[in-house]
Order: structure tokens, then C-alpha cells, then sequence
């Protein structure tokens, strides 16, 4: 099999190219984000949209992407339902709750807790915030926090799931910023960290070089556009 590569595309949104072939983006905001680059505007290809929540800073271009490229979109119950009624397709939507996991094609997708606030674009109900951990075909796993602050049950998240990759927020003032971050690192034991959520906006002034990374930890930091294996 391929390696897999995630590439930020500016804010919390990813592109994850899996060892399996498969095309899965992350809370797709592409149209309207600053630090989106130019050439991620318009996918060429989405076999799988994964959504945190319903804010529009994170479902972005969700129904445009599934509606041209017929994605199997994974989101909270309450947020898929809100999705097929704006024109995802509903024999492409997966409705779980946390804890729930969607197989799809090879890849599992499970849905964990998050602290946030939580609303459609349209200012409607959407369930609660949540994070993802997405395993690819080869096991790797990767634990992308969503918008939220630090909370103790990371330690059950690190322990069940084993995520080889987090990808956390830092950015202060919508979700947690470094001093809450650098806990979180503590509390999922994991060996490499991601940040996001910092600098699309100047709201949020937390920014990687503030972190305080644990002794074994791999802080992974790029400019959107930039990629890594996992």
C-alpha cells in the first residue's frame, strides 16, 4: 500500500489521501477561507466528506463537493438530516452518534466527544459538536479533535482509540488555545500533534511557537497547503 498523506487546506480543514486510494476530506471550508490555497478551492475528487459540526467554518463546501462528486458524507445524526434537506444526496448520507463508527470503503470513521457550541449554517439545530477518528486501510489512526476546549475523558480517547496522529485546535477564543493544548497533548499520549485552527482570523492569536510540548511529543507544523505522512 501507499503512505497516507494529510494535507491542511487552512483553518480545520483537511484532505487525507489514504494507503487505500481513497480521497477524504475534513471539515471542507474551502470557498471563503483565507488561507485556503488556490489550488484546493475545487476538489477534483471526493470519495468521503467527514464533518465535526454543523458551523460554517467546518461545513464549508460540504454540499457542493457531494453534489458534484457524489461523496459518502459521515456527520451527527441531527447534522445529516439537516444536510439531506439542503441537497446531499440521503442514500450517500451515514447518520451516527458519538461512539458510533461508519466502515466505509475501508475506512472507519468514528464519531467522540467534543466541548463546543453547536448550530447549522442556517442557525438550526445540528446535535452536539463532535470529534473524529479516522483509521485508514493499513490501521493508522488519526484523532482530529474538532472545536473544542481540553477535557479529561482525552485520556479515554488516547486509550481506546491509539491515535498515531492529533490533530488539535490552538487558536484561543473559539476553541481552546495553547496552555489548554499543551495538556491535551499530556492526556492522549500521543507522539505527534498537529495543530489547527490558529491564524485564519485575528481572533485567534494562539499560535504553535506558545505550545508547550511534551518531552517525546513531535510537533508537526506547516503552512496550509503543506502535507505529512502519517
Amino acid at each position: 500500500m501507499a503512505d497516507n498523506t494529510l494535507t491542511w487546506l487552512g483553518h480545520a480543514s483537511f484532505r487525507l489521501d489514504t494507503s487505500g486510494g481513497k480521497r477524504v476530506y475534513i471539515d471542507p471550508f474551502l470557498n471563503g477561507n483565507p488561507k485556503c490555497p488556490e489550488n484546493e478551492l475545487e476538489p477534483e475528487r471526493a470519495d468521503i466528506i467527514a464533518l465535526t459540526h454543523g458551523h460554517g467554518d467546518h461545513v464549508g463546501d460540504t454540499v457542493a463537493i457531494a453534489q458534484k462528486h457524489g461523496s459518502t458524507v459521515v456527520a451527527l445524526v441531527e447534522l445529516a438530516g439537516w444536510l439531506g434537506k439542503n441537497g446531499v444526496d440521503e442514500g450517500k448520507l451515514r447518520n451516527p452518534n458519538k461512539g458510533g463508527t461508519e466502515h466505509v470503503d475501508g475506512v472507519k470513521i468514528t464519531l467522540v466527544n467534543a466541548f463546543h457550541s453547536g448550530s447549522a449554517p442556517d442557525g438550526s439545530y445540528a446535535g452536539e459538536p463532535s470529534g473524529l477518528v479516522v483509521e485508514t486501510e493499513d490501521g493508522k489512526s488519526i484523532y482530529f479533535a474538532g472545536d473544542t476546549c481540553v477535557f479529561g475523558d482525552m485520556q479515554l480517547i488516547g486509550r481506546i482509540y491509539h491515535p498515531d496522529l492529533a490533530v488539535l485546535p490552538i487558536g484561543d477564543h473559539f476553541t481552546m488555545g495553547p496552555r489548554e493544548a499543551s495538556v491535551a497533548m499530556e492526556l492522549l499520549g500521543v507522539k505527534r500533534v498537529l495543530p489547527c485552527h490558529w491564524g485564519t482570523f485575528g481572533l485567534l492569536t494562539g499560535t504553535p511557537d506558545q505550545l508547550d510540548v511534551p518531552a517525546g511529543v513531535t510537533l508537526e507544523t506547516m503552512e496550509p497547503g503543506g502535507t505529512i505522512t502519517v
